[in-house]
């Protein structure tokens, strides 16, 4: 039996340039919420950019964010069930050699703040509207006065073309996932982390979890979860690695404890 479902947001539950969730997606999860089958969004972004993006159901749900390195209960707002901060000297050096390449842009995460040392204004644009953080802009990384849960780079371009040079020496320390057409992120969790977390909070086992995913940070959780659907949009390489896979979440969720009419 399935009590939790753990989606995965951009090119999964957001596909293209899409802002906004389906309002189809927030009915499936109250009406599956009223059977007992609890739903959390587990992403890369942060917990205020989520329950805005989530606010007709923000206060039923649970959340992965930051890659795992984060986990809130539900609530309004919920409590915090775990967080994984990175070694603060560690986490700096690899925000300086991210900086230190012409193509990247550095963003640093707090609990609930991105914090960016830019050096072009369209990364601003980008991370305050629109992804939606709580954004603090600094002149350099060891101004920030909070732990450092999650390190990114934000590659123009590609983040495939800039994991060969920053993997090989970064790999060993942290956890480092390609998480969109421009994303590397860097944690010392992951949304596998983040799921055995929440399952361990809530008393769920991870048996009775689907999980949703479509890119290469979404495989800790998705190998974990009892049901896994890897979403038809996602490489040939990952679509490869699991048995069912799906072109639109809520038409999975419109299928479990379906209501039948006489």
């Amino acid at each position: 039996m399935i009590r939790l479902i753990a989606s995965d947001i951009d090119g999964t539950l957001l596909h293209g340039d899409q802002t906004e969730i389906s309002p189809a997606v927030f009915g499936e999860i109250h009406r599956l919420r009223n059977k007992g089958i609890l739903f959390c969004p587990a992403s890369g972004r942060q917990y205020s950019s989520l329950r805005r993006l989530f606010a007709p159901v923000a206060g039923e749900l649970s959340y992965i964010c930051e890659n795992g390195a984060v986990v809130y209960g539900p609530g309004s707002p919920g409590p915090v069930l775990s967080k994984t901060p990175m070694p603060q000297d560690r986490a700096l050096a690899l925000c300086h050699e991210i900086l230190d390449i012409d193509s990247c842009e550095v963003l640093i995460s707090g609990a609930n703040t991105s914090y960016l040392c830019p050096k072009k204004a369209d990364i601003v644009d980008h991370i305050r509207y629109f992804v939606g953080n709580n954004t603090t802009l600094l002149s350099a990384p060891e101004d920030i006065e909070e732990e450092l849960i999650k390190v990114s780079a934000y590659c123009r371009e590609g983040a495939v073309s800039i994991e060969p040079l920053l993997s090989p020496r970064w790999g060993g320390e942290f956890r480092c996932a390609v998480a969109g057409e421009k994303w590397l992120d860097f944690t010392l969790a992951d949304k596998g982390t983040g799921l055995r977390q929440l399952c361990a909070a809530l008393g769920i086992s991870q048996e009775e979890v689907m999980a949703f995913g479509d890119n290469y940070n979404d495989l800790p959780m998705l190998r974990q979860a009892g049901q896994a659907y890897i979403m038809e949009n996602a490489v040939d390489e990952l679509k490869g690695q699991f048995s069912l896979s799906c072109r639109r979440v809520e038409e999975i969720l419109a299928s479990l404890l379906p209501i039948y009419t006489k």
